[in-house]
């Protein structure tokens, strides 16, 4: 259960930099020492910095990663929950030969690549191919989970049967020796644009994300929320949707960003009168929704750029809108939920000021700045991070309390060597989805196919999309979902004449929502053993608080100027009337209208139906929805005076 103590500036000065999950002891050292080996590569490679003459191929590059990173997954994830903190021997084992065989593989990148290795390798390529292959699959199984692992091995041993497959499952068959090789030394599976896009941009921002945490940041953002919204109607729910927000907007990270929020978040909701699981559910959503917030968003946005062909700042700008309106969605149901049960804000001796508040604050906005101008500005995406995060390191070294001491170096150096470790070890594996069905052909089979049976049937396509990004979003990371489906479905859905953006937009949005929607809803459930309340009834709330992210992208699938592509005039319209349509939809789940206050159930169908009418993309469909909310206000506004007369 949580702490309903007041949230005071006691209890912020006792914070304490989170503790990453992993080894202690000897092995912690070699994790750390392999982490900053790691770390200081990508620098080398990144800045082209050729230290003691060292500056790898792309391709060598990569498996140097993978090799130091997958052991680093071997040293930091137990081989289950039962053995944890045993069998080191085997860890040891196994981070040995991944670092062999990948560093085996890198040293011999150039001859990968001249002699044609993928069709034709020598003996022991092929053995150090065979072991690493096999290796990855062990990664997946620790990183991603049972789930992840057999979707890797179906797909990444799919072009050992493809040619006996029905219709258009049906591909180009390989041997046992030309699969292995082509997973391992050609540039289509394990090295392929997942683990590009983890060498090239992600690294950069885990770094980022771990020195914010590191430094405080976390509870600067929370203040500044505070300062911002907390002596409002229902303040500390509003100062969890927006610090929430913001932070994880910053990390890229959902769980994470809940362990580090919802301790200061929930009890200072739970003390105004917001329930248990609606505070849980609040926090859940708010940081579901983070991850799909500019400017850093996850891992998965850098993924979509690479496989689009635009730049970062592109998907940025697309995604802003969409991700604004879900906070406003969010904002405007807990404040409704706070006049509808007479909720008040927290004491004016519990706000900080806000002066105060930026002042102590200026090293993250500064390195918040540097973020921004460096990625959109001066469009250097994979260094923006370093720069920003250096930033913040020094600018934070003033201040005691903030300054980066030795034990919190240590933990930093952890925490972003076991962050970077869990990603290599599942975009490894999902690189054998991506080879397996790139290799076969079947990919482009499938959204043919797909096109072939729906028929133009536009909306049929996007209803199966999203079943299945849902589906499968419940058994694999939302990466690993995303990019098994922008190989197989987003094809379809731009060939049908869909905004290719707005199409990869459609797929994570989708995916993202196993977070929040049981069964699964891990974000709901994490925030619901912070708060103390029950995961399924917390799972529920999730689901209808964060509905938008269930209807935003129909909408901008269909109508791309909420992704800011269209005239000036088209995306200013569409953005009023979304919104218009989003305060109808949320007033309706909430029973409540600003100005008439408490609405009966017949009041509140009629004003949903009249938001979805507004979103649909069509004039006359929005004036009737206009329309409708209007005598619905208007006829409610009657009601309320004829009741007030007649008590005279």
């Amino acid at each position: 259960m949580v702490n309903d103590a007041p949230l005071g500036d006691e209890k912020r000065a006792e914070f304490k930099p989170p503790t990453p999950e992993g080894p202690s002891g000897p092995i912690s050292w070699l994790v750390m020492a392999l982490g900053a080996l790691g770390i200081l590569l990508a620098l080398n490679q990144q800045f082209l910095l050729n230290l003691m003459g060292f500056q790898p191929l792309g391709n060598a590059y990569l498996y140097y990663l993978i090799g130091i990173f997958l052991a680093i997954a071997f040293l930091s994830v137990p081989i289950s929950a039962r053995l944890a903190g045993r069998m080191s021997w085997l860890n040891l084992t196994l981070a040995g030969l991944a670092l062999i065989s990948a560093g085996w593989l890198g040293n011999h990148g150039l001859d990968i690549i001249q002699r044609g290795w993928e069709y034709d390798a020598p003996l022991t390529a092929d053995i150090m191919a065979s072991i690493l292959i096999v290796l990855v699959l062990e990664g997946v199984r620790r990183a991603g989970g049972p789930v992840l692992l057999v979707t890797a091995f179906l797909f990444g041993t799919f072009p050992l049967y493809a040619g006996h497959m029905p219709g258009f499952l049906w591909g180009t068959q390989f041997s046992l020796v030309e699969t292995v090789r082509a997973h391992v030394l050609g540039v289509e599976s394990i090295i392929g644009i997942p683990m590009q896009v983890v060498a090239e941009l992600v690294i950069g921002f885990v770094i980022f994300g771990s020195v914010l945490v590191m430094t405080k940041g976390s509870d600067f953002f929370m203040e500044l929320a505070a300062a911002l919204l907390g002596h409002r109607r229902g303040g500390p729910a509003k100062v969890a949707v927006l610090g929430s927000g913001i932070l994880g907007s910053l990390s890229g990270s959902v769980i994470s960003n809940i362990l580090t929020s919802a301790p200061f978040s929930v009890p200072t909701m739970r003390r105004v009168g917001y329930p248990a699981s609606y505070a849980a559910a609040i926090e859940a959503c708010a940081s579901t929704g983070a991850t799909l917030m500019p400017p850093v968003m996850g891992t998965v946005a850098f993924v979509m750029a690479s496989f689009i062909g635009v730049q970062y700042s592109t998907i940025v700008v697309a995604a802003i809108i969409p991700a604004m309106m879900f906070y406003v969605a969010l904002l405007l149901q807990v404040d409704m939920f706070a006049a509808r049960k007479g909720l008040e804000g927290l004491p004016k001796s519990e706000i900080p000021k806000i002066w105060p508040v930026l002042k102590s604050g200026w090293p993250y906005l500064l390195s918040l700045a540097v973020l921004i101008y460096v990625l959109m500005g001066l469009r250097l995406e994979s260094r923006s991070p370093y720069y920003a995060s250096l930033v913040m390191l020094v600018a934070t070294s003033f201040r005691k309390e903030t300054r980066m001491t030795l034990d919190r170096a240590r933990l930093l150096l952890l925490d972003i060597a076991s962050n970077v470790a869990k990603l290599v070890a599942v975009l490894a594996g999902i690189g054998l989805v991506v080879g397996g069905l790139s290799y076969t052909g079947v990919a482009g089979a499938f959204s043919r196919e797909l096109l072939l049976y729906a028929d133009g049937n536009v909306p049929l396509m996007l209803i199966a999309g999203a079943v299945t990004s849902f589906v499968l979003g419940m058994g694999m990371t939302v990466t690993a979902c995303y990019i098994f489906l922008s190989i197989l479905l987003a094809p379809a859905l731009v060939q049908a004449g869909l905004n290719p953006l707005a199409s990869h937009l459609f797929i994570l949005y989708w995916g993202m929502l196993s977070y929040i929607t049981p069964p699964v809803a891990l974000a709901a459930i994490t925030a619901a053993n912070v708060a103390g309340s029950k995961p399924m009834e917390t799972g529920f709330r999730a689901m209808r608080l964060g509905l938008p992210l269930f209807i935003l992208p129909f909408i901008f699938v269909y109508d791309p100027a909420l992704i800011m592509e269209g005239s000036a005039i088209n995306i200013i319209e569409r953005v009023l009337l979304t919104l218009v349509a989003i305060w109808a939809i949320t007033s309706a789940f909430e029973s409540w209208i600003y100005g008439v206050g408490r609405i009966n159930l017949l009041s509140r169908a009629a004003f949903l139906g009249g938001g979805v009418l507004i979103i649909v993309p069509e004039l006359t469909t929005s004036l009737i929805g206009a329309a409708v909310l209007i005598a619905v206000i208007g006829i409610n506004l009657l009601l309320k005076r004829s009741k007030s007369t007649a008590s005279l």
